[in-house]
């Protein structure tokens, strides 16, 4: 039999991978559901690449380019861990107050996807800055399954009071304008509609990629513009928008989601087979122009 290939993989696969990912199965369990479909004819090695990530696919901006510079910059974070720490990358070409943007990781750490989401960001005109909640372990291990177990045992409390930390550090930097953006995938989604919630003059716009939102009693007081991006077939997360919209309209929040078709959670992310190379290109361009809406 014929080992089936990367673009017939079942949407199930995905599902699995989506429940992997966010703890609703161990390895041995998301492996060994693999395996059933390496039964009926897909090869093992081009399961694991299309879900596991390639992160030297990710790599749109190098870190060598001349347009911006990248360092790491430690910040306090009384509320949460002491001290944190992010990537910062700066344009190069640009002597004026810049617009700054808080990029918000996934649930597994800095990966090299959203340091490149961070450079793309720069060269584009902003200040960016992605912290590493993992920081206060020693920071992202190089590897995800690590990443995500590491970010699992961590107090979610203090995590998100680093990131509020990071948030203010940010808007306050000596380059910055004073307008705050904020982007996040996943938990950072989630991250970004919660810095959106928690203090209702911190964020100036926000971007979140198929995030779940903050608690409802926090949502009163959202006033930053919001720009949803959310994956048709990302049930997990889709089924809390309804509930999340009704309160934005009853707010009066500014806000515009877009839903994009046939496009699984994840979609943005250019280092697993999940990428929807359309889809992420028309989500970024539309990001890019939201920010430049609100922040410049």
């Amino acid at each position: 039999m014929l080992a089936k290939i990367k673009s017939d993989i079942p949407q199930e696969a995905f599902d699995w991978y989506d429940s992997y990912a966010h703890g609703g199965m161990d390895r041995r369990t998301f492996m060994k559901k693999l395996g059933t479909l390496v039964a009926v004819g897909y090869s093992m090695s081009v399961l694991t690449s299309a879900l596991l990530p390639n992160y030297a696919l990710a790599e749109q901006v190098s870190f060598n380019d001349v347009d911006i510079k990248a360092t790491y910059e430690t910040f306090d974070s009384p509320l949460g861990h002491g001290k944190g720490q992010g990537y910062l990358v700066t344009p190069t070409n640009v002597d004026v107050d810049l617009p700054v943007v808080l990029v918000v990781h996934e649930n597994r750490g800095l990966n090299p996807y959203i340091k490149d989401v961070a450079r793309r960001l720069a060269k584009a005109g902003y200040l960016a800055f992605a912290p590493d909640a993992l920081y206060p372990l020693g920071g992202y291990p190089g590897n995800d399954d690590e990443g995500r177990a590491m970010q699992r045992s961590m107090d979610r409390n203090k995590i998100q009071q680093d990131f509020i930390a990071a948030a203010k550090f940010l808007k306050s930097h000596q380059r910055s304008n004073g307008k705050l953006g904020a982007v996040g995938f996943c938990f950072g989604g989630y991250i970004v509609n919660y810095l959106a919630a928690v203090e209702s003059d911190l964020l100036s716009a926000g971007v979140p990629f198929y995030g779940t939102p903050a608690k409802a009693e926090l949502r009163q007081n959202i006033q930053a513009a919001l720009l949803i991006q959310l994956a048709a077939l990302d049930e997990r997360v889709n089924k809390s928008w309804s509930g999340y919209e009704a309160d934005l309209k009853a707010l009066g929040v500014p806000y515009k989601m877009h839903m994009y078709e046939n496009a699984k959670h994840g979609f943005h992310n250019d280092s697993t087979g999940r990428y929807d190379k359309e889809n992420a290109a028309l989500a970024w361009q539309r990001t890019l122009s939201f920010f430049n809406d609100k922040l410049t």
